[in-house]
């Protein structure tokens, strides 16, 4: 699976591409060469809205992402080198992008709002950020907007 290094202009897709279980950082205020030092030394694919970083000769692996439009940088990415279809999905944390570990029901009750708690039963927590995660009817629209773009999450 491509691990992924993003600048600071793909935020959103950067959220996408972790929800889709994909090994992506999210490198908000890296300098150009600190971005291409890091794509080349982690082995990731440098993906940009700088048009000028990439015309750069010395790149390693790397995409031009040519819209603002999170879904048709979406397509590009995953036209480029995902595919259609992810194995990994909500398999990484949103936020900072390690990978979640599931979790019994009764250690996540401290931590999610009785609901949620009455309602579901598997969570999942990341490692790092200790952000709970839950299947609920917010997945189901997640999984609903990813169809409309073409891609499984079976």
């Amino acid at each position: 699976m491509p691990m992924f290094i993003a600048d600071a202009a793909l935020g959103r897709l950067v959220t996408w591409l972790r929800l889709l279980g994909y090994d992506t950082v999210y490198a908000r205020q890296a300098r150009a060469p600190e971005l291409v030092r890091r794509a080349r030394t982690e082995g990731r694919i440098l993906l940009t809205r700088n048009t000028q970083l990439a015309r750069r000769r010395d790149l390693p692996a790397h995409l031009l992402v040519t819209s603002d439009d999170f879904r048709v940088q979406l397509r590009q990415v995953l036209a480029a080198y995902a595919g259609r279809a992810t194995t990994g999905f909500l398999g990484r944390c949103a936020r900072c992008n390690a990978p979640l570990e599931s979790i019994d029901r009764a250690a996540a009750c401290p931590s999610v709002p009785a609901y949620v708690y009455r309602t579901q039963t598997s969570f999942a927590r990341c490692p790092q950020c200790a952000r709970i995660y839950w299947s609920a009817t917010h997945v189901e629209r997640m999984r609903s907007e990813l169809r409309g773009l073409g891609v499984s999450t079976a």
